[in-house]
């Protein structure tokens, strides 16, 4: 069994000056993500309105299959016009760990 987490840094727009519209932009990327069968969530970053930190976690029976999943999720990341990537932070746990 193998876990594979990202954690992916995020600028939002100059107009998420308010939590709430932070959310309007963190939401539909969370729920997009959970399409692949992960575990996604807002991890960091809580109180800054322009940044977001989100969280992603897969199991897999092979570290392929984990790596292919998360690269599928940061393609969507990445792939939303609204918000700028900044980086991905990437570990990868096997049983031995």
């Amino acid at each position: 069994m193998y876990t594979a987490t990202a954690v992916f840094d995020l600028l939002l727009p100059g107009d998420s000056r308010s939590l709430k519209a932070k959310r309007s932009y963190v939401r539909p990327i969370v729920a997009a993500l959970r399409r692949f069968e992960v575990s996604a969530a807002e991890v960091g970053a809580l109180d800054l309105h322009g940044r977001a930190e989100l969280g992603v976690a897969v199991v897999a029976a092979e570290p392929a299959h984990a790596r292919e999943v998360l690269d599928a999720c940061e393609r969507l990341v990445a792939g939303r016009p609204e918000i700028e990537l900044l980086s991905v932070r990437r570990r990868l746990y096997g049983a031995e760990d």
